[in-house]
């Protein structure tokens, strides 16, 4: 599992503009953004949540649970050491007995290319939504949504990310 950010600012990639002519985008200037939060399988699927506000622990718990319904087993989950991971509510949350059906491990600190989930986000920003200008959150939710509908599909993709991350399963 992990979490990223998307912007209205455009993840600025190459393109085919003509050489010496600079293409131009012009975007809105905004720290506001779309956080996702999302967990993959070496199996090739993909869950998500995405939220128009910075995630906190009960988004985290309230996606474990997701995962604990959708995959409707014992869950192995490895994510990074954020706060949100850390938080009260996670522990509460194992506390009330889903420790049982859960199992949490944590990725060394300051090792993202051991995490496959970073795939996912290179996949999406640099790939689904390059050079992509949105003109309101709206936008940029209907056209996120749609790059994480195409990603789904692809399970040979997402099976990848775990190879690109090292990860013999």
């Amino acid at each position: 599992m992990d979490e990223a950010a998307f912007y209205l600012l455009a993840g600025v990639v190459r393109t085919y503009a003509p050489c010496g002519e600079t293409p131009i985008l012009k975007v809105f200037q905004t720290r506001d953004h779309l956080s996702v939060m999302s967990g993959i399988t070496p199996a090739g699927q993909l869950a998500t949540r995405t939220r128009a506000r910075a995630l906190t622990g009960l988004d985290s718990v309230a996606f474990l649970r997701h995962l604990s319904g959708y995959f409707g087993s014992k869950l192995l989950v490895i994510w990074d050491g954020a706060s949100i991971h850390r938080s009260d509510e996670v522990k509460a949350f194992l506390a009330d007995g889903w420790a049982e059906y859960i199992h949490l491990e944590r990725f060394p600190t300051y090792a993202p290319e051991l995490n496959p989930d970073e795939g996912v986000w290179q996949h999406l920003k640099h790939v689904e939504l390059r050079n992509l200008c949105c003109i309101n959150f709206v936008h940029l939710s209907v056209e996120l949504d749609l790059a994480i509908r195409r990603l789904r599909r692809q399970s040979d993709l997402i099976r990848s990310f775990f190879a690109g991350a090292g990860l013999d399963l």
